[in-house]
């Protein structure tokens, strides 16, 4: 098979078509490039100025308020700090202030800050994201300079408009959340490690801070360092460099994985410097093969998350799948959510960017850092106990973005136009969907008018649409069932909860998330079943009348 690159990715010189382009064809380049991260840029800020805050976000901020104020570790111990530091940046320029008395739980915590706290919750709320959507920009030049580099300058426009067309990384880019940060970072940190082939020097260093960042984020991150590492020992061996091979890859490992732990001490000790920690109570043990964590060099705090998260992974949680509700995991609830939530024109570009990495010869050294990566968080993702959304794998866009740059790098002349034809069908397809970019679904599913029929949670209502519910029910009195953070009566709406009184009372609206659908028996079954669907709010809430 002919290939459009000449020398192997990676090599000490890059393919003539990895350079930038010269002249005049410089500024159309880079003015296509602007163009898309701005299309993304006005997609993720619209969609962050209308929506009310999803059931995480009040949280995040609310704990990020603490660390400025307080400088306190004791809210939210099961994620590290960094991701809720990016938050606090923008929430520093508010002048939002925690009443000193406040005594309650991270839930009422995020409450009082957005609600109780004398400022404007949507005001609030933007400052909190906007962080958030500018790292997810940045990402976006990740991932175009990562595909750029493996399959030239065509390539590298192919993976950054997949990556800012995405529903789901515009989605959940637009949130004070952590899922895209720390999918960023490991994106990031394999890019690094890629470029280490030619200058370890430089790139290593910057590998483990990329690294230790994405640890620092978020908990799912460490199932990447094992592979991560090993990829840095692939690419000093092969660095063009002298001495002993061996013994300096290792060496370059051992670096990484210590400037990654240095940055998640740092990320704790910029909370609070003195690092004071009291642990909450009813902590799971570590058991078993778990019990290995506690060994690892990291924060005490950390260590406290992780054994939270445990306890999260331990329980048995419920998911709906496809009209059916289950109890416990799905081991393939995630790439069948993937399937679903993904452009069908990204899914074709996916596929045919995976195998044309696997299958030439050229391109196959970049197949073990981009599919592989993927491959792992994916397969940890899976093992997980909690199915509630795509989110855990927003890396997956990511990664499979650059992938697909692979098909480009074919010579073949009607390769490049069927390739073009899928990015604009994806476009159109992401499009579509403006504003309601987490409720999307493709094409071969309904679209995000019919998410709620497959899928639940923060796959499509995440209880982002209160303000939208609000804007057209204001002062109408609405039987409510609500799964979200927001506060209804905040936005106008007069609210009861219709499984607090007898059914033969719930006359007129009954508003219900379509989470609450999804999952609905006894009661709530009832009602539905007695009412009539006659409205629907952002893809999220459905309105019944009841006579």
């Amino acid at each position: 098979m002919s290939l459009l690159v000449d020398r192997p990715p990676g090599s000490a010189e890059a393919p003539p078509e990895a350079l930038p382009p010269k002249g005049r064809r410089r500024w159309w380049y880079a003015l296509v490039v602007v163009a898309l991260l701005a299309e993304m840029a006005i997609a993720m800020i619209t969609t962050a100025v209308e929506q009310s805050p999803t059931i995480d976000e009040p949280v995040y901020a609310g704990t990020a308020v603490v660390y400025l104020e307080q400088h306190s570790l004791r809210y939210n111990p099961e994620h590290p700090p960094l991701g809720k530091l990016a938050v606090a940046a923008g929430l520093a320029f508010t002048g939002v202030h925690l009443d000193p008395g406040f005594t309650g739980d991270q839930t009422q915590l995020g409450r009082h800050v957005l609600y109780e706290s004398g400022q404007d919750p949507g005001r609030l709320l933007l400052a909190a994201r906007l962080p958030v959507i500018v790292l997810t920009l940045l990402f976006g030049l990740v991932v175009f300079l990562f595909a750029r580099d493996l399959t030239g300058q065509a390539g590298g426009l192919v993976a950054l408009a997949l990556y800012a067309f995405s529903p789901d990384v515009i989605a959940h880019g637009s949130l004070a959340t952590l899922d895209v940060p720390v999918a960023g970072f490991l994106v990031t940190s394999a890019w690094l490690v890629w470029r280490a082939r030619r200058r370890p020097a430089l790139y290593v260093p910057l590998t483990g801070l990329a690294l230790g960042a994405a640890v620092a984020t978020k908990m799912s991150g460490l199932a990447a360092v094992p592979v991560l590492l090993l990829l840095v020992v692939v690419s000093v061996r092969r660095a063009p460099v002298g001495g002993p091979k061996w013994l300096r890859a290792i060496g370059a490992a051992i670096s990484v994985a210590l400037l990654a732990i240095a940055v998640v001490w740092a990320s704790y000790l910029v909370v609070d410097p003195q690092l004071r920690w009291t642990a909450p109570p009813g902590l799971p043990p570590f058991h078993g093969v778990r019990a290995l964590a506690a060994w690892l060099p990291l924060p005490e705090p950390y260590l406290a998350g992780m054994r939270i998260q445990f306890g999260f992974e331990d329980q048995v949680w419920t998911t709906f799948l496809f009209g059916t509700q289950h109890t416990g995991a799905l081991w393939y609830y995630l790439p069948a959510a993937l399937l679903v939530k993904t452009p069908l024109g990204a899914l074709a570009l996916w596929a045919a960017g995976a195998v044309t990495l696997v299958t030439v010869p050229r391109l196959r050294p970049a197949a073990w850092y981009v599919l592989l990566p993927a491959a792992v968080l994916l397969a940890a993702a899976m093992t997980g106990s909690r199915d509630l959304g795509v989110r855990y794998a927003v890396f997956m866009p990511m990664f499979l973005a650059i992938a697909a740059a692979g098909v480009v790098a074919l010579r073949h002349r009607w390769v490049r136009i069927a390739a073009a034809a899928l990015v604009v069908f994806t476009a159109a397809s992401s499009l579509r969907t403006f504003p309601y970019y987490l409720p999307y679904s493709n094409e071969a599913f309904g679209g995000p008018e019919a998410t709620h029929r497959h899928l639940h949670d923060s796959n499509v209502d995440w209880g982002q649409d209160l303000r939208r519910l609000g804007s057209r029910y204001a002062g109408s009195r609405v039987w409510l069932v609500y799964k979200g953070a927001g506060v209804p009566s905040y936005y106008g709406i007069v609210a009861a909860d219709p499984l607090a009184v007898p059914a033969t009372e719930v006359h007129g609206l009954l508003v219900v998330s379509d989470s609450a659908v999804a999952k609905a028996d006894g009661r709530l079954a009832e009602l539905i079943a007695t009412s009539t669907p006659i409205d629907e709010v952002g893809h999220a809430i459905t309105i019944y009348r009841r006579p």
